[in-house]
């Protein structure tokens, strides 16, 4: 990630800078909430794809330091609202902030933050990505949406899961790719190209993601093992379990999602690697890593493309 990230070291400070900039509100509780969600750091993969894109295809500008921050606002939004309805306490190591402050503040807030996003966005004043990050927005919710009806559901199928993480969090990653390749001034086959390498990217982050609440390091992660569980979501692992598990799995599985619980985390961790369920994940996840790193084949080289092709190759060997 470092040296993915050195490639574009200025523009990504400049980002960071104007991301502090654009968190000013005249409500202190605002600036607050967003000051302490966006200093929790994070990885800001999203705003780095946004310039590794815009680099691979052409000069990096101030249009794609506006663009990066406002993918970076949009996505802190979802959290803010993410951890509200899955009612979570731990984000990156700390409390989050509706365990600091309250849902409503934590609500508002993220509205806060979108509201700021799309204000940025007429300032950038290129109608091509206003309507891209429109439409990716309103996809964003309908996820969001989407993954509420499937939770406590162990009927969920591999289908509906996928469609959830594409709507949910890939979609945004393609945004940034995609976006930033406008900007650059990119055709319009290259930009379809950039959109599926972060659609693809997106889906095998989101599926490592899953599979490390059942196998990875709490201090790492920066969450609680468990909480996919607590929350009652189907995910790939476990909906592998519910269909090639032992009959006990099976039962033990449908209940714990059907009744958003983690009494039983140690047996179902186990039981998803007996079962084959991590490892069957993991391969669905290097197919969309390969497929990402396929979508850049036969352009021209340069450290930018290098850099989204290590993305690609780390996001399937990660441990948080």
């Amino acid at each position: 990630m470092q040296q993915a990230r050195a490639v574009v070291a200025q523009e990504f400070e400049a980002v960071n800078k104007l991301i502090i900039e654009e968190l000013h509100s005249e409500v202190a509780l605002a600036e607050n909430i967003g000051h302490y969600i966006v200093d929790a750091g994070g990885k800001r993969l999203r705003p780095m794809l946004v310039l590794l894109a815009g680099g691979a295809n052409g000069k990096l500008t101030q249009q794609h330091i506006t663009l990066a921050a406002v993918i970076e606002f949009i996505h802190t939004a979802t959290l803010l609202h993410d951890d509200v309805v899955d009612v979570s306490t731990l984000r990156r190591g700390r409390p989050t902030a509706n365990a600091e402050w309250g849902n409503a503040s934590s609500v508002l807030v993220g509205d806060f933050l979108y509201t700021r996003a799309f204000q940025l966005l007429v300032r950038l004043g290129n109608m091509e990505v206003m309507a891209l990050l429109a439409d990716v927005t309103n996809t964003i919710a309908e996820g969001e949406v989407l993954q509420l009806t499937k939770a406590g559901d162990p009927n969920t199928s591999e289908e509906d899961y996928f469609k959830v993480i594409k709507n949910k969090t890939a979609v945004l990653f393609a945004a940034a790719t995609a976006g930033g390749a406008i900007l650059s001034g990119a055709s319009e086959e290259q930009v379809e190209t950039y959109y599926q390498y972060g659609l693809n990217l997106g889906l095998a982050f989101q599926l490592v993601d899953d599979t490390l609440d059942y196998q990875g390091n709490p201090e790492e992660m920066g969450k609680n093992i468990g909480d996919d569980l607590n929350e009652g979501k189907p995910t790939l692992p476990l909906i592998y379990l519910m269909k090639h598990g032992t009959q006990e799995q099976k039962t033990l599985t449908k209940s714990a999602i059907s009744n958003k619980s983690s009494e039983h985390i140690e047996q179902i961790i186990t039981a998803t690697q007996s079962s084959g369920a991590i490892d069957y994940a993991h391969n669905k996840a290097q197919q969309l890593s390969d497929l990402a790193i396929a979508q850049l084949q036969g352009f021209t080289e340069t450290p930018h493309s290098k850099a989204l092709n290590r993305l690609a190759k780390l996001s399937t060997s990660r441990t948080a």
